[in-house]
């Protein structure tokens, strides 16, 4: 099987591509062909060394936590998947840059038919993260308002989508070109967070989910409601900063694998009420230019590595 490797913490430019045995599937596991793998901002903070901390791996090993591909073999314990399966997953914190990959059953879904595979892998972590943000962390009813910070990205795409069909009234920042990508997605107002002040522009509001850290995270206590709840995928917040910290709440949270849960987000894109947009393909070997992609910033939807090609 190939798959791309580091060796050493840094720049992805020193990612490799290897020949490697095929792994072998455990009791509960199923041995996928790997069709595509998405590319997330946690790849390349992982393979950068800024994560080593927080989660510590063997050197040599390889990124990735998006899948979707088809089902080789399955261990014995395993009665939910069959080889020739069409399956999608978010598989762990790494392992998806590969050809070959096994994962866990219980993290896996099948893939709905009008998804190609690049779209596939493109949904899962993204899609699991927005959904346990907006439900579980946030409490999300009809009929509230919910300020989603980059909106355009992977998990505030799929984040504006679902807050839409929740009933909530969504308003996302992004740069102006994404103007009316998110609104096609369910939007009802948008800040061009170059151009405007989103502090200045709203108030009230029942939730923010910050995919952003940093001063807009700080700067979004401000534009909540009393009860209201902040959101962050990227930080801690810290309530200290909320003014009167007693009238709201703040969540830091790592997404969870959930294979049930996941097969529930992917009949939302089988029927067409949630759609993954892929922003760019990059085939395996050019792994290092799909994460200097998404490092970049500015991604509408997912890049997505073609393992195939």
């Amino acid at each position: 099987m190939k798959a791309i490797q580091v060796a050493a913490y840094g720049s992805p430019d020193a990612m490799a591509l290897a020949e490697l045995d095929d792994p072998v599937p455990g009791d509960n596991e199923v041995l996928i062909d790997v069709a595509a793998a998405g590319v997330n901002p946690i790849d390349w903070k992982i393979v950068s060394g800024a994560m080593k901390a927080f989660i510590p791996l063997p050197l040599p090993f390889t990124p990735g936590v998006d899948a979707a591909g088809t089902v080789v073999a399955v261990g014995r314990h395993v009665t939910t998947l069959a080889p020739g399966d069409e399956v999608m997953g978010f598989i762990g914190i790494v392992g998806a840059y590969a050809s070959r990959i096994v994962v866990d059953a219980s993290r896996l879904a099948r893939k709905p038919a009008r998804l190609s595979f690049a779209e596939a892998a493109a949904m899962p972590a993204a899609t699991l993260t927005a959904w346990q943000a907006l439900h579980e962390h946030g409490a999300l009813q009809a009929g509230q308002t919910v300020l989603i910070h980059a909106a355009a990205g992977g998990v505030g795409s799929a984040a504006v989508q679902l807050a839409k069909l929740a009933g909530a009234h969504v308003i996302g920042t992004a740069s102006a070109g994404n103007r009316e990508y998110l609104q096609s997605l369910g939007a009802a107002a948008f800040i061009d967070y170059r151009a405007q002040d989103f502090a200045e522009q709203v108030s009230q509001v029942d939730l923010v989910l910050d995919l952003v850290g940093g001063t807009t995270q700080a700067r979004s206590w401000s534009v909540l409601k009393r009860g209201g709840t902040l959101v962050s995928t990227v930080s801690k917040p810290d309530a200290a900063r909320a003014g009167n910290p007693a009238q709201v709440t703040g969540r830091h949270f790592a997404t969870r694998a959930d294979g049930p849960m996941l097969a529930a987000l992917a009949a939302l894109h089988a029927s067409g009420e949630v759609r993954t947009h892929v922003d760019s393909v990059f085939p395996l070997q050019e792994a290092s230019r799909a994460l200097a992609r998404s490092m970049g910033g500015h991604v509408r939807g997912k890049v997505v590595l073609d393992v195939t090609a």
